[in-house]
């Protein structure tokens, strides 16, 4: 019996089986189940147009067998919740428009991994890259964030996952000390994207209060993340007050609360250390009434394991 395995019999014992919160899955697992594979740009432009055809060609169809390989692992293992990597089809937003092609190609390809989702009631979510900054205070860098989004959106559409957040895309704000710039790119978004968008704290540039505020005026959902949350304020513990009060703001931004979605992490040598560390030893207390929880741990699928070996067995009795 695997790690997973057990953990998930746990959950059923004295008659008792949990149903809330789901944890979910980020991109590949710590075991060499789900890997995918990609190309840098560098790489690609040494090509001819033949050997890029073929080359994408051969990754994008590697890429979406992984994809059902990660379905079927989050089947096995009772994972409701699963964020796609964003690199699924690199050069795929290219000018020579190759990968573009080949996506449409594969469209069937695609739409039949959404429809396996579905049917196994696996909710789909991705976090575009870092790039993506809709309030820089360059045009450029806007536009290019836009296209990100619609390359993005487009995956979501060829798998045919819903133009709403139960199918989100979840990013942060950017460039500081200019939400009122973000609510209007954001008002101004097509609806592939605005339909999906949600927003998350961050530790640097918007704090949980910031990214709320910019949630409710530009009516999208907010992602709460209790662990960003207690390294901007510099907290000592997920249950400082401020932790549940800004949780429950967030679930108001949600039309539907029960899509609601948070992250959480544990700091790797320290309790308010921003980088991640292997497992998740901690939590705060109001998670407890959260939907769906992205793990962001290190060690992945045996970090879920290792929080319905107690956390959701304490769930289970509260």
């Amino acid at each position: 019996m695997t790690a997973i395995q057990f953990q998930n019999s746990s959950e059923t014992q004295q008659g008792q089986k949990n149903t809330w919160p789901h944890l979910g899955l980020v991109c590949i697992t710590f075991s060499k189940q789900v890997r995918f594979r990609t190309i840098t740009r560098t790489r690609y432009l040494k090509l001819s147009d033949v050997e890029r055809e073929s080359a994408l060609r051969e990754l994008y169809r590697h890429n979406l067998q992984c994809l059902h390989n990660a379905l079927s692992f989050c089947q096995e293992n009772k994972i409701r919740l699963y964020r796609m990597p964003s690199g699924l089809f690199p050069m795929s937003d290219l000018e020579d428009e190759i990968g573009a092609n080949i996506l449409e190609e594969m469209s069937a390809d695609l739409s039949k991994i959404g429809q396996r989702a579905q049917a196994l009631d696996i909710r789909m979510v991705l976090h575009p890259d870092q790039f993506v900054v809709l309030s820089s205070d360059s045009p450029e860098v806007v536009r290019n964030s836009i296209k990100i989004l619609e390359g993005q959106a487009l995956t979501l559409d060829l798998l045919g996952l819903p133009r709403s957040p139960w199918s989100l895309m979840n990013i942060h704000g950017g460039k500081s000390q200019r939400a009122e710039q973000l609510i209007k790119v954001i008002s101004q978004l097509p609806e592939a994207i605005k339909s999906r968008l949600t927003f998350e704290n961050d530790e640097y540039a918007y704090s949980s209060e910031e990214i709320l505020a910019v949630c409710q005026q530009a009516g999208v959902p907010m992602v709460f993340d209790a662990h960003h949350h207690i390294c901007h304020e510099n907290l000592d513990s997920y249950n400082h007050p401020s932790v549940a009060l800004i949780f429950y703001a967030a679930r108001e931004t949600w039309a539907n609360p029960d899509w609601q979605l948070v992250h959480i992490s544990n700091g790797e040598q320290a309790f308010n250390d921003r980088k991640h560390s292997d497992l998740i030893t901690a939590m705060p207390d109001v998670y407890h009434q959260a939907p769906w929880i992205e793990v962001e741990a290190k060690h992945k699928e045996e970090a879920i394991a290792h929080l319905r070996s107690w956390w959701l067995i304490e769930n289970n009795h509260k």
